[in-house]
């Protein structure tokens, strides 16, 4: 059996979010993805949508279509390793931001393994491991904001929808005033609702460390997500974790499997939430969840539950898929038109063949880019 590629077709969707939603660091006006098709000889079209590129998204699309396409295009989907180092020598371009190839081969690679479960008849989740069907749901939130009731809002919008927690945005304040803010969203929560947070990388030790100690007496953190500044993240993430206790999460600025290696040889992290859509896809991801379990480092994932969902459920050391709130990410609540109903905490993976998603192709119209 083989699958040929034909030709790889694109969609970029971008949407206007009603409000700013500012982290500590950043700010985020739209959400943003390219769906990504892959087309075979065989009359088999594999098709995901990855990332959340907004001004690089032109340039992703650009990248897909000029320089990985003549590179795919002929080879059989089924060797997907060939694929990949075949998409992997775009990366070689010093003067070009890497990021940018690695999103572009994500795309392609992702949409490539879709074709692959179709063609055999079976889910992804299944064939990369099949260790569950489901998998515990965290919401993303605790955004700054003017209102002086988002924190509850928010904290009961995603307690009331069963999921099993959330990641809570901190480091825009100092440690006092963002404990005081978990504080609320603690307080809102239903009992056995689990806590993360996250600083995005905007603290120091001190900082980080200091933070820890004010919420300590109310909420058990389920881990600590890029508490420190970049400049030396490593070796300052594993002084957090040596000084505090709580589990660290990092990964999602990495686009590698050698920046992830160097994360974990380094004591940094106590689970991985790589991205498989800014780091090269699927194939990429999986090398770095066999690395973790050498490491006894747990494998997560930053956002994209439509591709991590499968990847999470795969393995044994799997932790929780990620959303947003529906006003932060229509893509997620609106266009997955078979979206599960959560039950217990848990997203249950489609047992249709390959990513098994449906989009909702309304939504797609109205919202593509490059019209």
């Amino acid at each position: 059996m083989q699958l040929r590629i034909r030709a790889i077709e694109t969609i970029p969707i971008r949407v206007s979010l009603a409000r700013l939603y500012r982290g500590s660091h950043y700010k985020m006006p739209n959400r943003c993805t390219i769906i990504t098709r892959v087309v075979t000889e065989e009359g088999v079209v594999g098709q995901s949508y990855n990332a959340d590129a907004d001004e690089e998204q032109a340039t992703i699309v650009r990248i897909i279509h000029d320089e990985l396409a003549p590179l795919v295009t002929g080879r059989d989907a089924f060797a997907y390793e060939d694929c990949w180092e075949a998409m992997r020598r775009i990366t070689f371009d010093q003067l070009r931001d890497r990021r940018f190839a690695m999103q572009a081969i994500a795309c392609v690679d992702s949409a490539a393994w879709d074709a692959i479960g179709k063609a055999l008849g079976v889910p992804l989740f299944r064939l990369w491991g099949g260790f569950r069907n489901a998998v515990p749901i965290i919401g993303i939130g605790g955004y700054y904001t003017d209102d002086p009731g988002s924190i509850e809002q928010e904290v009961g919008f995603f307690s009331d929808e069963g999921f099993t927690g959330m990641k809570f945005k901190i480091g825009g304040l100092s440690p006092a005033e963002d404990a005081e803010r978990l504080r609320r969203a603690v307080k809102a929560a239903r009992p056995g609702f689990r806590f993360l947070v996250d600083a995005n990388q905007a603290w120091t030790v001190a900082e980080a460390v200091e933070f820890v100690a004010r919420v300590r007496d109310f909420v058990d953190l389920r881990w600590f997500e890029e508490p420190c500044q970049w400049p030396d993240d490593r070796r300052a993430m594993r002084d957090v974790r040596y000084k505090t206790g709580v589990p660290v999460a990092a990964g999602q600025m990495e686009i590698t499997r050698s920046g992830m290696r160097d994360l974990m040889v380094a004591g940094a992290i106590d689970v991985s939430n790589f991205d498989a859509s800014w780091g090269g896809g699927p194939t990429e991801w999986r090398r770095v969840a066999q690395l973790a379990a050498s490491f006894g480092v747990e494998m997560g994932h930053h956002e994209e539950a439509q591709v991590s969902s499968h990847l999470l459920a795969a393995i044994p050391h799997g932790t929780y898929v990620e959303a947003f709130h529906p006003e932060r990410d229509p893509i997620f609540w609106r266009m997955l038109a078979n979206r599960p109903d959560l039950s217990e905490g848990l997203f249950t993976l489609p047992e249709a063949p390959g990513f098994g998603w449906d989009l909702d192709e309304d939504f797609v119209e109205e919202f593509r880019a490059d019209r």
